[in-house]
């Protein structure tokens, strides 16, 4: 069958996750209004179907049901047809996926949705295959049931629907008149510490994500108590990690989780996300350890980034898939002989003895467990050389002529804001100008096309297009990537900027009548039956966390109330949720930490290019002192005027002798001002 003699709704959208699903036989529309007119107007239930590009059961359920004439047709006869792509419209996947884990316990992807035309949902599952087998309801008969209830009891349907969304709207009641017991930080690590998978790092079984908004808090949890246990969690993961099958060893970068406990059979497909949270973890740990493996690591993500996820422009692409040629991981895999074929006998069997490569292969399908007679590129231990790496070289550009995963082109800015952040943090930690160049490139990228003519942020942009209105992450992580410009380059420019999208964020998503955290959705979309919150930290953190970090941050950079007062209403409102499960919390205990542990405020005066003023910067940037804010103060700056007038109280600081002088004020309290480096390095208590 030629897919392509049919054609639906959806070929004028953007999305390549959209755009895969134009040529299905099912009628789909995207989210808009002429779908539920149509489902109003025939009395149709609306099926909703939520998913992205790179996602691997997205497209079997796409195979075997939506490709497949007769389940379409039954599709089109009972249903108006939604297809979202979850990237795109975070906001409606976030609603929806709520529905789906209120009423069969978990979520996933594909998410499916049945709903009325008003878009009350009174069905929810993942993934449907056209027949039934075993316990799992497939396609054909769903609809069918779907269509029997519908004709003959609507009314009780629509009454579900109803109560359904009501209980989606009891979000609003939170207690916040406490604030999060700070307690909670110890039982987070002990809880950690019993989830350690001691042998293979990470926490729990299987499957096992890189979750790195964990490692972050692990690594301030002992960079403030000094408990060794912590610092080995984060080794012993990150390593692991790096060693394994979820790491790329040949083109660098991370798949995005492992479906065995030991990190060697990766979900194939890598996202950007994944890249910058760990790109973060891994500069943080070499820090801390001065550990060269972690470096490496860090600048191996980078590499990969920088070669195959950049656009010409700056932005960066959203992810690859795990499939190619109709097969997952076929693009990553190796058979014995390919290897000793390109490098040779005897530089092959060498290769292959660091890497585990063997004639019977260690790679089994995921699906059906069988063997492949391919290998997983991984180690035991790491092994890094000058000739590894002339054989990496040369498997890569062999891999190269590959048929390569599909590659989601979008660029989605809170993604891009992770990644900028994270080019910000590793360029200033490694003392390397091009990463940091590469972050501020990326940055005016998003100033220049996914700014609206009112200058509020846009999600989405591809192929010239920038539209879909922002949602809190947009705005939470582009405003964590400009601090950390800001602490990178001390331009004021960034810190502007950051403090303007902040005040856009509060006007518009704070929940105003509770004082309870930022809403998903700005208060002015109104396509949706309920506005959600979002606090739990999954494969990222979550909006509401970054900006308890972010907002903690600007006070001690501004000393204005107004962004202490909002991180103190959003302490209150995380603690019900944290207390009872706080390693789901991991980024928002990281800000908590922030909090209440001594945190500094590091002024250095004197002019950016003096050598004095580098050897301070220098000091810092090289120590892991994650409780530090900096701020550069040079009066002859042509930008000081407009940093005197957000940072109002820097005229009070002054040089000593006119040379470069550093403040340090912890617990509210200045020491004696010193242009003595040896003095400084005391005063930040390092060795």
């Amino acid at each position: 069958m030629n897919k392509n003699k049919f054609e639906n709704e959806l070929i004028h959208e953007k999305s390549p996750y959209l755009l895969k699903h134009s040529h299905n036989p099912v009628n789909w529309f995207s989210w808009n209004e002429k779908a539920f007119a149509k489902a109003k107007s025939e009395n149709k239930p609306i099926f909703l179907s939520i998913g992205y590009s790179t996602c691997h059961w997205c497209h079997v359920m796409e195979k075997e049901s939506f490709e497949d004439v007769e389940a379409a047709n039954l599709m089109n006869e009972v249903f108006v047809s939604i297809k979202v792509d979850r990237e795109e419209r975070p906001d409606i996947d976030n609603l929806y996926m709520s529905v789906c884990q209120m009423l069969t316990g978990h979520g996933g992807w594909p998410l499916t949705i049945i709903m009325t035309p008003d878009k009350k949902p009174f069905f929810a599952g993942t993934y449907f295959p056209k027949n039934s087998f075993g316990n799992r309801i497939g396609m054909i008969d769903l609809t069918n049931r779907i269509n029997e209830v519908w004709k003959n009891q609507q009314n009780e349907i629509y009454e579900s629907a109803e109560k359904i969304t009501e209980h989606l709207k009891s979000y609003k009641n939170f207690n916040i008149s406490d604030f999060t017991n700070q307690e909670i930080i110890e039982t987070a690590f002990q809880e950690f510490r019993n989830r350690l998978d001691e042998e293979f790092g990470g926490f729990g079984d299987r499957p096992k994500f890189p979750s790195p908004h964990n490692l972050l808090f692990l690594l301030r949890y002992f960079e403030k108590s000094k408990n060794t246990d912590a610092l080995f969690m984060v080794e012993k993961t990150l390593t692991e990690m790096r060693n394994g099958g979820i790491f790329d060893h040949i083109g660098f970068g991370f798949h995005r989780y492992s479906t065995d406990r030991n990190w060697l059979l990766p979900h194939f497909e890598k996202m950007l996300y994944d890249q910058a949270m760990l790109i973060i973890a891994y500069s943080e740990t070499f820090q801390i350890t001065k550990n060269p493996l972690y470096k490496n690591t860090a600048e191996e993500i980078i590499t990969y980034v920088l070669r195959d996820l950049k656009s010409s422009n700056f932005g960066f692409y959203s992810a690859e898939d795990a499939d190619s040629e109709g097969k997952e991981g076929k693009f990553y895999v190796w058979n014995k002989s390919e290897i000793l074929k390109i490098l040779g006998t005897e530089d092959g069997n060498n290769f292959c003895e660091i890497f585990n490569v063997t004639e019977n292969g260690n790679y089994f399908e995921e699906a059906s467990g069988k063997p492949t007679n391919t290998n997983i590129i991984h180690q035991k231990k790491y092994f890094d050389d000058s000739q590894i790496n002339s054989h990496r070289t040369k498997l890569f550009l062999e891999r190269e002529k590959r048929i390569h995963p599909f590659k989601d082109d979008k660029i989605l800015t809170d993604w891009n804001g992770l990644m900028i952040a994270a080019l910000a943090i590793s360029g200033r930690i490694f003392e390397n100008k091009e990463i940091i160049n590469v972050a501020e490139k990326s940055i005016q990228f998003i100033f220049e096309e996914l700014i609206s003519e009112n200058g509020n942020l846009l999600h989405r942009y591809r192929n010239g297009d920038s539209s879909i209105s922002a949602n809190i992450d947009d705005y939470a992580f582009l405003v964590w990537a400009l601090i950390e410009l800001y602490q990178s380059t001390f331009k004021i420019f960034y810190l502007q900027k950051s403090i303007e999208f902040t005040e856009k964020l509060i006007a518009n998503f704070w929940d105003e009548e509770n004082n309870s955290g930022f809403f998903f959705t700005d208060k002015n979309n109104s396509d949706l039956i309920s506005r959600t919150k979002e606090f739990y930290d999954g494969a990222i953190p979550s909006g509401n966390s970054v900006m308890f970090n972010n907002l903690q941050k600007f006070y001690k950079i501004t000393n204005d109330q107004k962004f202490k007062n909002y991180s103190e209403f959003l302490n209150k409102t995380y603690k019900q949720n944290v207390e009872k499960v706080p390693i789901s919390f991991g980024h928002f205990l990281s800000g908590l930490n922030f909090q209440i542990n001594s945190s500094q405020e590091i002024i250095i005066v004197g002019e950016k290019e003096n050598s004095l003023t580098k050897e301070m910067l220098k000091t810092i940037r090289v120590n892991f002192l994650p409780n530090s804010i900096v701020i550069l103060c040079d009066k002859n700056s042509h930008d000081f005027k407009l940093q005197n007038k957000i940072i109002p109280y820097l005229d009070n600081y002054e040089m000593l002798e006119d040379q470069t002088t550093a403040y340090v004020c912890q617990n509210y309290e200045c020491s004696l001002p010193t242009n003595d480096l040896v003095k400084f390095k005391e005063l930040l208590k390092l060795k």
